[in-house]
């Protein structure tokens, strides 16, 4: 756990900011996260799109190679659509939790596309990602690929069925090395492979505690039941 920090009033408000992205790997928890979060600080809640919305992704499940492309450009769509209102929510008075942030659909499109494609992806995505605001702090949530295949099962969605171990892990890894790198607002990395913050209250009083003391730079925040 991280430690306590002078001048917690301070921190609590830079911390809560006005806009908290929660981020991670499709399972591993970041909309319940989120819900909890906008409950805790009383926030504005920014939920993504389900995937049932999207009308190629149960055909890309069946065939990725053959529609990949028009699966990530419907939801590349849809997010900038939705991201776009944040400007216009009351962002002041409440702040707003999402439990996505844009360059979501970037690392999936890495792992769903080929470079041919990828390449005019990137052109679409860079157009669109300029006009968007930032996150005042991005918390992303990291677990193993086995416990997220867990978590996929429990939740019993017909679209996931298809989701395969070798797709899990290349896009744990993708996850990953992207935030390795990730520099554009105070990031909080949280190892929930062992842990529920929705089921154990007491652990997420504790990251409550770490994201209100949160400061500029990176941070790691390990459960003491992932320990």
């Amino acid at each position: 756990m991280l430690s306590e920090i002078p001048g917690e009033g301070m921190a609590a408000e830079r911390a809560t900011g006005r806009y908290i992205a929660v981020e991670g790997p499709i399972g591993v928890g970041k909309t319940a996260l989120a819900r909890r979060l906008a409950t805790e600080f009383g926030s504005q809640l920014l939920l993504e799109q389900q995937g049932e919305e999207n009308p190629f992704l149960r055909k890309f499940y069946e065939d990725p190679e053959k529609h990949a492309f028009q699966t990530q450009l419907f939801f590349l769509l849809e997010r900038y659509r939705q991201q776009h209102t944040i400007e216009q929510l009351d962002l002041f008075s409440k702040g707003t939790v999402a439990d996505y942030m844009f360059a979501r659909d970037a690392i999936f499109a890495q792992v769903t596309l080929n470079p041919d494609e990828f390449r005019l992806y990137q052109q679409i995505y860079e157009l669109l990602d300029r006009q968007l605001p930032r996150p005042d702090l991005v918390i992303y949530l990291e677990a193993r690929p086995e416990v997220l295949q867990r978590h996929l099962r429990k939740r019993q969605r017909d679209y996931e069925r298809a989701i395969t171990p070798e797709y899990l892990g290349r896009l744990t890894e993708a996850f990953r090395n992207f935030f390795h790198h990730y520099t554009e607002a105070p990031l909080l990395v949280v190892d929930c492979s062992d842990i529920d913050f929705v089921e154990h209250g007491g652990e997420l009083a504790d990251l409550i505690k770490e994201i209100r003391g949160m400061r500029q730079g990176v941070q790691h925040y390990i459960p003491l039941g992932s320990r």
